[in-house]
């Protein structure tokens, strides 16, 4: 009976033995993969990059390194039994302090990374583009100032730790794809004999209105010029070779209008060498699909926008109409108080 009784007593030490195991390891589950995980070791978050390419065991080792999770093995077993281990995706990830593994584990199968822009305004030279490429934080080497006319201006996604000459070439790359697209569609019976020429007055179109509205009206002038043998006479091809595409900060000189260069559309006949800025693919459009109209000339109407004629005697009431508006702002700006600038130079009258 004693013998019984010692039996029975050991196989209830065992069976609590084994309970309170499993509860143990219960918990100790629970703390691993639901509980809180490691405090950050700067601040509230840390911020790893993971390679494209990287493997599980490469990733869990890297967020044991960086204190994000407790247990490399721990992740991995966790990433196998969850099936998350072949989903694991590459990035810039902010894991916050103390997040869990079963956190940290659905934000990389997620791909919940940190994402960077950069944006290039439709309009701006290359020289422009390459400021705001090295500017980046993220981005690393050099460039050099690439072709007028070579990007596409658009918003690019950017990963951390990225070439500056991978993400050019990316904006190369949609720019000669847009441009084939547009090309292969385009009107017939233009005056262009190749899709550079088209860069090319897209890019003065691009200059010449700030008005979305407007590039179509302003590519079929052009076009319109073109088909005619008539000058373009635009403004914006006098500036270029003075800035190379950035802002010249004044009124063009009467001397830069006459000044004999390949870029004068007052002098030439045709298009200038190059593009003068990147246009954007809504002025592509607007040159190699223009309205059809019969509108010769443009000029400022005082709102931001231009009016537009089909014959000269028109164009030269609006002119008169445009002078009338700078005269009123030229008095009132005089009867407003103004600073002197001591020693400002008397160059050139400005047009």
């Amino acid at each position: 009976m004693i013998r019984r009784s010692n039996l029975l007593v050991s196989i209830l030490s065992g069976a609590a033995t084994i309970f309170v195991g499993l509860v143990l390891a219960s918990v100790a589950v629970w703390f691993f993969y639901w509980g809180p995980g490691p405090k950050a070791p700067h601040g509230t978050e840390t911020v790893v990059v993971m390679r494209d390419g990287a493997g599980v065991s490469e990733i869990a080792a890297k967020l044991e390194r960086e204190g994000v999770i407790r247990s490399a093995e721990l992740f991995k077993a966790a990433a196998q039994i969850t099936k998350a281990d072949r989903r694991l995706k590459a990035g810039e990830y902010v894991f916050p302090s103390r997040a869990p593994l079963t956190e940290v584990l659905r934000m990389m199968r997620d791909g919940e990374v940190r994402r960077w822009f950069l944006t290039v305004p439709e309009g701006r030279s290359v020289a422009q583009a390459m400021d705001l490429l090295n500017a980046s934080p993220v981005l690393v080497g050099t460039v050099e100032v690439p072709a007028e006319g070579s990007i596409l201006p658009e918003t690019y996604e950017l990963t951390r730790g990225e070439s500056r000459a991978a993400v050019l070439k990316r904006m190369q790359v949609a720019r000669d794809v847009a441009l084939a697209e547009l090309w292969a569609k385009r009107q017939a019976g233009l005056p262009l004999k190749s899709p550079e020429e088209a860069v090319i007055l897209a890019s003065i179109v691009e200059k010449e209105t700030g008005l979305a509205s407007e590039r179509p009206k302003v590519a079929a002038v052009f076009v319109n010029r073109l088909n005619k043998g008539m000058r373009l006479e635009s403004d914006p091809t006098l500036i270029y070779p003075v800035t190379k595409g950035r802002p010249l900060g004044r009124g063009i000189r009467l001397s830069e209008k006459e000044r004999d260069t390949p870029y004068n559309t007052y002098l030439i006949a045709g298009l200038p060498p190059t593009p003068i800025t990147n246009p954007g693919r809504e002025a592509l459009a607007a040159v190699l699909n223009p309205p059809k109209t019969d509108d010769l000339f443009f000029v400022a109407d005082g709102t931001g926008g231009h009016v537009f004629a089909s014959s000269y005697d028109q164009h030269l009431k609006n002119v008169a109409q445009w002078r009338r508006i700078e005269a009123d702002r030229a008095k009132a700006a005089a009867a407003r108080p103004q600073t002197a600038v001591a020693g400002a130079p008397a160059a050139d009258k400005p047009l």
